[in-house]
């Protein structure tokens, strides 16, 4: 494995399954990693962690076992869960003299520029305050349209959003499996490193591998080094950032792509989806032109001005995502017709491949 210098900013992503193996927060390993993450701090290296666990602790006050999948009493669970994972953190670090802050997000947070760039202010000046922030979503007022479905995902919105060097997600596995043995360095998730995911149920968590790797393509499309690792590995954060070989590593593309063209295709969430025809294909794929309402032929979704929408051929394959200048209503009424300007500006476009 390659050895990095000396980290400066990490995100640790902690998951329910390594914080809660069975229905209760472990106190004993909330202690591990607070006290690696003082230890780090004294050494100049900032953390920011994104933990799990809020709605698990929810559960477990009131006695039940089985996630529920009705979304009002995930929020009641969340929101008196958050009060006591935040407590069982601020007690931990308190013992090291050190304090935590909490930081709630959505994606709307991350889907509006003005909320994008305060959101990574407040972290910022915590972190400048010595203070750790231990950022979870806000699911006791996430919907479906705002929720990121998983803590993966916005651990890597994160990392991108105060440009971490390392993303650490800890799991309940070793990291990722190619039959028997770990994959001990990825370069490129592509098609066939996405074939090796197994799909495991929990009662319990949200994600699972396929959000682990969705996170890790986002985090090293920003230039961020990822490691999926075994939370319960001893001195499993100071060994990632010192960059021994443990779990399995996920090497940073070295051409990153502009932070606005990350965050609409990262951050903004899509809205809808537009179909376009062979012409229109042509010329925002090969010959970096703007999209054109004349060369669309379908519209699917309702959407505002300036969200997020995917682009699609003929056959429905997904060509990339862009910012439109039109909403749905006007481009279905429009459809075929020439409109005073650009439905998609070239500028705030995405290709699907390399760069998404």
């Amino acid at each position: 494995m390659k050895h990095y210098p000396l980290t400066k900013r990490i995100v640790i992503k902690v998951g329910t399954s390594v914080l809660a193996p069975q229905g209760k927060i472990d106190s004993r390993l909330v202690s591990n990693i607070v006290k690696e993450i003082v230890d780090l701090d004294r050494k100049n290296v900032k953390s920011v962690l994104v933990s799990s666990g809020a709605i698990v602790s929810g559960m477990s006050l009131l006695g039940y076992k089985n996630r529920p999948s009705d979304i009002k009493l995930l929020q009641a669970y969340a929101s008196l869960g958050q009060v006591v994972l935040m407590n069982v953190y601020a007690h931990r670090f308190k013992r090291h003299r050190k304090l935590c802050a909490q930081v709630l997000l959505t994606w709307d947070d991350f889907n509006d520029r003005v909320r994008y760039l305060n959101a990574r202010h407040t972290i910022e000046r915590l972190l400048n305050l010595g203070i750790v922030p231990i950022i979870n979503e806000n699911d006791a007022v996430s919907t479906e349209e705002i929720k990121f479905g998983d803590n993966d995902t916005l651990s890597a919105l994160v990392s991108d959003l105060i440009r971490a060097e390392l993303l650490l997600i800890l799991s309940d596995v070793e990291g990722l499996f190619c039959g028997k043995e770990v994959v001990k360095t990825v370069e490129n998730i592509d098609d066939q490193i996405m074939k090796l995911i197994k799909k495991r149920i929990s009662p319990l968590t949200a994600g699972g591998m396929g959000s682990k790797l969705k996170a890790a393509k986002i985090a090293t499309q920003a230039g961020i080094r990822v490691i999926i690792a075994n939370g319960r590995t001893p001195k499993v954060i100071s060994k990632a950032v010192k960059g021994k070989s443990i779990g399995t590593l996920f090497l940073p593309k070295r051409e990153i792509e502009r932070a606005k063209r990350r965050w609409i295709a990262f951050g903004k969430k899509i809205k809808g989806k537009l179909y376009v025809d062979e012409g229109a294909k042509e010329a925002i794929l090969y010959r970096g032109k703007s999209l054109l309402s004349c060369g669309i032929v379908k519209v699917e979704g309702e959407f505002s001005k300036k969200d997020a929408v995917e682009v699609l051929d003929s056959q429905g394959k997904v060509l990339g995502c862009g910012l439109v200048e039109y909403n749905s209503t006007e481009l279905m009424q429009a459809k075929g017709k020439h409109l005073d300007r650009e439905v998609i500006h070239r500028d705030n476009f995405v290709k699907r491949g390399v760069n998404w």
